[in-house]
């Protein structure tokens, strides 16, 4: 045993230094460092995938194709060629807007010849090497980018293999091309793997209900394929064996032949992806067992194959997708079949009780890893896991029915792809439907740390549940807290959470480098002003504040990073209108939107200068301003509109007033409009919160910042953001001014509540983990408030100072950046105990006695109207 480890120990190091020496070798690693360009002769490993659109500031990305391949040759700049073997990962720069989706980018046309290509093509590009990033995926040497979006120049067409099975695959998606959207989508991804037809809402429902291991080709489809070739496994050896082959009379020796053929040409159709690998690796041990005649033994077997893929491969030991498929393996092999037995003897239902165990075998070795990618972990994972499950057979099976006919008979193929995509429409509405949950996801602590706290936690469970299941009455108090956990009735995530905080009166999402907020209007209605560029994320942050009619989306212009969530926004959701800017720049955003709104039956108007209101709820729009179609110069009536100078200032801009609060929101407004704005709204009067213009960029204009003076400015904003929002100049400049500055980027949403009386601000969980400033890391910068963290939300309060009125005669108020009122020598509860630490914890009160002692401020905790709580 020890001289076995030490000679597989051995292997595995050659094998490591000998692919190792691989990212090193040739003249494109020293290339890179210098970004000197290249000719390259390569060979196309892996289907090229188009890149998903992603919004940079106020567009998008330019589209781009990504490839893996091996360099062979390598001509340098002055002509010296040079044989390698480098594996490189190529990036193809497109011109244009991204389309959404591939099938939308081979109907443009744009990227297509690019995406046609099969693996073992051989190219020849000229491309620019850089030093590849630590992704944690399989590593490549360099990263070659190749601009110009031109065809590429094939110097080798591929195998024929290769051909064939690119054939297939084609034949498989072209049957499937009358299909519903979600079925079209997801049975090539059942069959094949081939996910390029998902959509982004699509693949986002897969992975919150942990259902991506469905798409990711594995030991389910191989599984499928051979037994009906050789029938159940367990039966395989025994003269009562199932099967096609039996049926044909064919010996034992004969049918493992052919089961192995059937296995080579499955990993060259589905690729060679980890966990294809490893489902061909064990399929392949185990038909070497039926042929000869040896007693089968899938764990062995499962350590064999794992042990000879990583010989071959050593990066597939950094794989995640080769982890989650080796550790599920294992779990339904070594940890289902004594759950499954612990359950039948519980009087469950054999059926039952064999795909119970499994998915949560499956989940509980596979979440911990989960976490790791992902800090987060899905509640309703094996409910839809079990829901999916009897989909997924007859959905594989008719696929593959469908793509073996497909080169010979497509009208039959066609008929066949329409049978398989009514369980594949299941397993989609499943997904879609455990996803719309409120509590589908919780986040967990991210790193190593949250894995281990998460195996603890599944083993503290595992270890409680067979004892739980003594008491019925428990088991029925455990079943109706997980279902409240995922449904999260109305009052229930304010209780246990804080978030949103009660009486909340306006609210800014985090969702990234972008606008989404939101104004409500009570029982779950609000008004919305811009949707951010992340679907996900701003049909998140609408479901924690519980919104579900929206009446009025005000888009103030169409800029991606304003308008890109949309989907997002109208999800689930009743909407009565989509309000716009009056100029429809740029045009592809705008006819995005417009197209949008047209698929979920939404009317869109163009906004007009005027007061509105819906319930407590009173805004007006000051700009933009409608340009007059003629009029003699000098006419009475207000000064014509200049034309704006480009999207950000033709931004809708609002004056909310609600619950006594006045609140400012000027879009992405530019100096220039904002003194526009100044000149056309003359008695515009001094607010209680400002949204601060374009992401808090440190282009402002001091005379509306000094005429509105806000006691709280909020910044939406993304964290490391390639813009360098906010300035730090803006932010001092509004500290300046007296404002107290909250942001998205490093305090996450922001939730506004009220009165004026009682300013204050409830903080959700950061998006991302993010180091929050203290005073002592930002030089010069004083703890602002008070703060509470409680069941995950932070609050604050009791230190936005309130806005004096202005005076009967029209004068400005006294300087706003004085202390507090009352300070703790004239408060009547004294100075000790009383006063405490501003960083203490205390809800918002309506004044608080403050003194400054040296650099710090103390604050009693007493105060009108309110009361302090540790």
């Amino acid at each position: 045993m020890a001289a076995a480890a030490l000679l597989c120990a051995g292997a595995a190091a050659i094998s490591a230094t000998l692919h190792a020496a691989d990212l090193r070798r040739g003249p494109l690693p020293e290339s890179a460092v210098h970004h000197v360009p290249v000719t390259v002769e390569l060979k196309v490993t892996g289907d090229p995938r188009l890149a998903r659109p992603r919004v940079v500031g106020a567009g998008h990305a330019p589209a781009a194709v990504v490839l893996e391949a091996e360099a062979e040759r390598v001509t340098g700049p002055h002509g010296e060629v040079t044989t390698a073997r480098t594996p490189v990962l190529v990036i193809v720069q497109q011109r244009g807007r991204p389309p959404s989706s591939s099938t939308a980018a081979r109907r443009a046309g744009q990227p297509t010849p690019w995406l046609r290509l099969l693996p073992s093509t051989r190219l020849l590009v000229r491309a620019r090497p850089t030093v590849p990033s630590e992704s944690g995926g399989r590593p490549v040497a360099v990263v070659l980018r190749v601009s110009g979006g031109g065809p590429p120049r094939v110097i080798a067409p591929p195998t024929t293999l290769q051909r064939a099975a690119g054939e297939l695959r084609a034949g498989l998606r072209e049957a499937t091309d009358r299909l519903s959207p979600d079925a079209r989508a997801l049975l090539p991804g059942l069959v094949v793997g081939d996910t390029s037809r998902m959509p982004p809402d699509l693949d986002e429902a897969f992975h919150a209900t942990d259902l991506v291991h469905l798409t990711a080709v594995s030991g389910a489809n191989l599984t499928i394929i051979l037994a009906l070739l050789i029938g159940p496994p367990h039966l395989a050896v025994r003269a009562e064996r199932r099967g096609v082959a039996p049926r044909l009379g064919l010996p034992l020796r004969t049918t493992a032949l052919l089961g192995g053929l059937l296995t080579i040409g499955f990993v060259i159709v589905c690729r060679p992806e980890p966990s294809v690998l490893r489902a061909a690796a064990c399929g392949l041990v185990t038909l070497l067992a039926i042929a000869t005649g040896r007693r089968r033994s899938l764990l062995p077997a499962l350590c064999a194959a794992v042990l000879l893929l990583v010989l071959y491969d050593p990066w597939l030991a950094l794989s995640y997708g080769f982890l989650l498929s080796v550790l599920a393996t294992a779990a339904l092999l070594t940890i289902a079949p004594r759950w499954s037995a612990a359950l039948q003897r519980r009087r469950v239902p054999g059926r039952v009780a064999e795909v119970l165990a499994a998915a949560a075998a499956a989940q509980a070795v596979c979440a911990p890893v989960v976490v790791l990618l992902a800090a987060r972990v899905s509640l309703v994972a094996i409910p839809c896991n079990l829901l999916a499950e009897p989909a997924v057979a007859p959905a594989t099976v008719l696929g593959f029915a469908a793509l073996a006919t497909a080169p010979v008979a497509q009208p039959v193929a066609a008929g066949i792809a329409w049978l398989g995509g009514w369980p594949a429409e299941w397993v989609a509405g499943v997904a879609r439907a455990g996803a719309a949950l409120p509590g589908a996801e919780v986040d967990w602590p991210e790193g190593w740390a949250g894995g281990l706290l998460l195996v603890a936690v599944t083993g503290a469970m595992v270890w409680a549940l067979p004892r739980l299941m003594r008491h019925p009455w428990l088991c029925g108090l455990f079943a109706l807290l997980l279902v409240l956990a995922i449904t999260r009735p109305a009052p229930l995530p304010r209780l246990v959470t804080g978030w949103p905080p009660p009486g909340w009166r306006f609210a800014v999402c985090d969702v990234g480098q972008g606008d989404a907020l939101v104004l409500p209007a009570g029982n779950g209605t609000a008004v919305v002003v811009d949707a951010g560029p992340d679907p996900v994320l701003a049909d998140r942050c609408l479901r924690s504040l519980g919104v579900t009619r929206i009446p009025l989306i005000v888009l103030t212009h169409f800029h991606a990073d304003h308008v890109a969530g949309l989907p997002g926004v109208l999800r689930g959701r009743s909407v009565g209108a989509i309000e716009t800017t009056l100029l429809e720049d740029p045009s592809d955003q705008a006819a995005f939107v417009h197209r949008v709104a047209r698929a979920a039956g939404v009317r869109t108007v163009r906004t007009a200068p005027g007061d509105r209101q819906l319930g407590p709820l009173r805004w007006q729009v000051l700009w933009p301003l409608p340009r007059p179609a003629g009029g003699l110069p000098g006419a009475p009536g207000p000064p014509p509109a200049p034309a704006p100078e480009g999207a950000n200032d033709a931004s809708v801009t609002l004056l909310v007033r609600t619950a006594g609060l006045t609140l400012l929101l000027l879009g992405d407004l530019e100096p220039p409009a904002q003194q526009s704005l100044l000149t056309a709204v003359p008695d515009l009067p001094p607010v209680d919160v400002l949204k601060v213009a374009h992401h808090g960029s440190a282009y402002q204009d001091p005379r509306l910042l000094s005429r509105v003076r806000p006691r709280l400015a909020v910044i939406s904003c993304g964290a490391d953001n390639p813009y360098g929002h906010p300035s730090p100049r803006t932010v001092a400049m509004l500290r300046q001014h007296g404002a107290a500055v909250l942001r998205t980027d490093t305090d996450g949403s922001i939730a506004v509540t009220g009165p004026a009386s009682r300013l204050g601000a409830a903080l959700g969980r950061v998006r991302r983990a993010r180091r929050r400033p203290t005073a002592s890391s930002v030089p010069g910068r004083r703890p602002e408030g008070r703060w509470r963290r409680a069941a995950g939300w932070v609050i604050t309060g009791g230190w936005i100072p309130h806005r004096p009125t202005r005076t009967s005669s029209g004068s400005e108020p006294p300087d706003r950046r004085e202390p507090m009122p009352k300070p703790c020598a004239s408060c009547r509860y004294g100075t000790s105990p009383g006063c405490r630490s501003r960083t203490s914890a205390s809800i918002s009160v309506r004044t608080s006695c403050s003194r400054r002692t040296g650099s710090s401020t103390r604050s009693c905790g007493h105060g009108e109207g309110g009361s302090a709580t540790n």
